[in-house]
């Protein structure tokens, strides 16, 4: 089986040093391991996303962040987007 190569966008570079800080590395570079081996593998599981970006997939990194990505097929390249959490903050949505 012939191996993904790995690319980042601007954004998940930085989502990269925020997860570093949160403690959440291990979790992502295991999740990273596992799409350049096979970025269909199932478990764990993916969501094919619709809307915008409609060609990535999703994984959980925990309940709020997410490993966002499309693959290339024809060049065997896989373009990580986000790694971090796309709901914002809800904080600014509590009510006191």
């Amino acid at each position: 089986m012939v191996n993904y190569k790995l690319v980042y966008t601007k954004q998940a570079g930085k989502d990269a040093k925020k997860l570093s800080n949160s403690g959440l590395k291990s979790k992502a570079l295991e999740l990273l391991e596992i799409i350049s081996l096979n970025p269909y593998q199932n478990p764990p599981p993916y969501e094919k996303l619709i809307g915008d970006l409609n060609s990535a997939i999703s994984r959980r990194i925990n309940i709020q962040h997410r490993l966002v990505y499309e693959v290339l097929e024809d060049i065997k390249t896989i373009k990580v987007i986000r790694m971090w959490s796309h709901y914002g903050d809800r904080s600014e949505f509590c009510v006191n």
